[in-house]
């Protein structure tokens, strides 16, 4: 697990989903290390959602990178509208 201090751009990534949906909270962060991405932990009602977003576009927007801003925004919302993204988290687990 990550700190989001760790995270390039979290809190852009954190608004991005709030502007998607004010319901959705980021649950953790983790960070893969095979494929240089963050896995965020998406928590919306009783379900989960997992998305990846790689290093180099956090880094990117980071830097001010309005396309990048934009390739974000399609992550998040193909992934968040994707019903198929959002599993029941079983809270007795």
């Amino acid at each position: 697990m990550v700190t989001e201090e760790r995270v390039p751009s979290y809190e852009a990534v954190k608004e991005k989903i709030k502007q998607i949906d004010n319901t959705i909270i980021i649950y953790r962060v983790f960070y893969n290390f095979d494929n240089l991405s963050y896995r965020f932990q998406l928590i919306k009602k009783d379900k989960m959602c997992i998305v990846e977003i790689s290093k180099t576009l956090l880094d990117e927007l980071k830097n001010n990178g309005s396309s990048s801003d934009q390739k974000l925004a399609q992550i998040l919302k193909l992934n968040t509208s994707s019903s198929d993204c959002w599993n029941k988290v079983d809270q007795y687990a």
